[in-house]
Order: structure tokens, then C-alpha cells, then sequence
């Protein structure tokens, strides 16, 4: 069978049998992968540990027919360690894996900007360097934003009229001027649309600044925004922090 190389990101793994597991990938060059890694879940495994979801690994395959084959598994990093240990960190971070694997639909298809998102989110996610709540609604902005769903926090998502405005519809892709306005749209305040911008752009430093309300309402925001261009509900999103995040309450049906 063909060999080849890629780094990838496990998202989730499943029982195959009774010692092997398939793993769920997202690689940087190929895209999104199904694989089986053989004996994993026997004690004497040599690469088992480096399999679990969060986990960043450098991996040699072989090319299957139906699922490729691990035959090679080293660790870049090992985020898993620092996340799992951590409520907050952990129900922000089976987020981010079910984002992504839902957002790249289509096996073996070039992802790199997916990819190298997520590897940056989990990297600093796992350090505690920035709150897992803007961690999350940036992640959660700019993933959509590469599969084509860019949000606008400026001018009208509708007409293009030059903002800012003042009404919120995720419908309708964003900010939205006061004549194409949906009926039931939001009304954010001025400073949960600076938050909102800030952390599509990654302008840390104005995301940083913002006050709790502010975070909250910018939750509440992307978590609608989310379920409108995801066709069910997010099952990993139920489950986040309480004390991080209020996203809970929404309801993604």
C-alpha cells in the first residue's frame, strides 16, 4: 500500500474491534481523514496515547481502500495533557473539535486554513494565556468565515450600506441597516459589535478589553450565528462552563 506523511489533529476516536480504534483527522495537507490505528487499545501499543482527541501528531499512513491505516504516530504536541485537566479548557475544546469536524465535510479535500486554525486555537487554549470563552467565539467566527460564512459587523450584510447599524440578524449574515432589517433581529449594544469584530479579526488587545456583559451578549450572538448556518445542533455546546460561557441557554435546534 502507498505510504504517505502528514500532521494532523485526532478530533474524536471509536472502538473497532477488539484492540483497534478509528481516528477521526484533520490533516494539514490532506484534509480530513478516517483512519485505523491497529492495536492501539492493547497495553503493549507503542503510539496509543498519541491518539486521543486534542492530540497534534506528525503520522505516516497507509492508503486503504476503504480506511487508511496508521502505521507511524509521533507527537508535535500535546495539548490533551493541559486541556483535560481543566472544565473550562475541556468543554471549550470538544467544541472546537466538533466545529471543525463538521465544518469540513468532504474527506481527503485540501483544509489547511481549517487546519492551522484549530492547531493555533488548541495551542493557546491549552496554555490559559486568553479566556476559553473569546478562545471559543473567535474560533467559532473565523471557521465560518473560511467555509464562506463570514459574518459583517460593519456595513449592511444585505445591501452593503455603510455602517455601523444597529440591528444583528444571523439570517441575514450580520449587522444589518435599519431598511433590511429582518423582523425579531437583535439589537446588540455598540460595544458587543467592537468585541464581535475583534475577534473575527483576532485584534486581541480590543477583545481582551471587553467587560463581562459585553462577553455575554457576544456569546449569545455567535452561538445564534452558529446554529443558523450549522444544520443541527452543536452536542459538545450543552456542556460548556457555566462560569465561562452562558451559550447554554441557547437553543441551536
Amino acid at each position: 500500500m502507498p505510504l504517505y506523511r502528514d500532521e494532523a489533529i485526532v478530533l474524536r476516536t471509536q472502538k473497532l474491534g477488539e484492540a483497534d480504534r478509528i481516528a477521526t483527522l484533520l490533516t494539514r495537507t490532506h484534509g480530513k481523514i478516517r483512519a485505523v490505528a491497529k492495536g492501539v487499545r492493547r497495553t503493549s501499543s507503542r503510539f496509543g496515547a498519541r491518539l486521543e482527541p486534542f492530540s497534534y501528531v506528525d503520522l505516516q499512513l497507509a492508503t486503504g481502500r476503504t480506511l487508511d491505516v496508521i502505521t507511524q504516530a509521533e507527537s508535535i504536541a500535546a495539548y490533551g495533557e493541559r486541556i483535560v485537566n481543566d472544565y473550562a479548557r475541556y468543554t471549550t475544546g470538544t467544541v472546537l473539535l466538533e466545529t471543525a469536524d463538521r465544518l469540513v465535510v468532504e474527506e481527503k479535500e485540501p483544509a489547511t486554513q481549517q487546519h492551522l486554525l484549530l492547531a493555533g486555537a488548541l495551542r493557546v487554549l491549552s496554555t490559559g494565556e486568553r479566556e476559553p470563552r473569546l478562545v471559543l467565539d473567535s474560533f467559532l467566527l473565523r471557521s465560518l468565515a473560511i467555509s464562506g460564512y463570514a459574518p459583517s459587523f460593519a456595513d449592511c450584510a444585505k445591501c452593503g450600506e455603510e455602517g455601523p447599524h444597529r440591528a444583528f440578524n444571523p439570517q441575514a449574515g450580520g449587522m444589518v441597516c435599519t431598511t433590511c432589517r429582518p423582523p425579531a433581529s437583535a439589537m446588540p449594544a455598540p460595544a458587543t459589535v467592537t468585541l464581535l469584530a475583534a475577534l473575527l479579526s483576532g485584534d486581541w488587545p480590543v477583545a481582551e478589553k471587553a467587560d463581562s456583559r459585553t462577553k455575554r451578549e457576544a456569546d449569545t450572538l455567535v452561538a445564534a450565528f452558529v446554529a443558523w448556518h450549522l444544520d443541527r445542533q452543536l452536542r459538545s455546546l450543552p456542556h460548556l462552563d457555566l462560569s465561562t460561557t452562558q451559550q447554554t441557554t441557547i437553543d441551536l435546534a
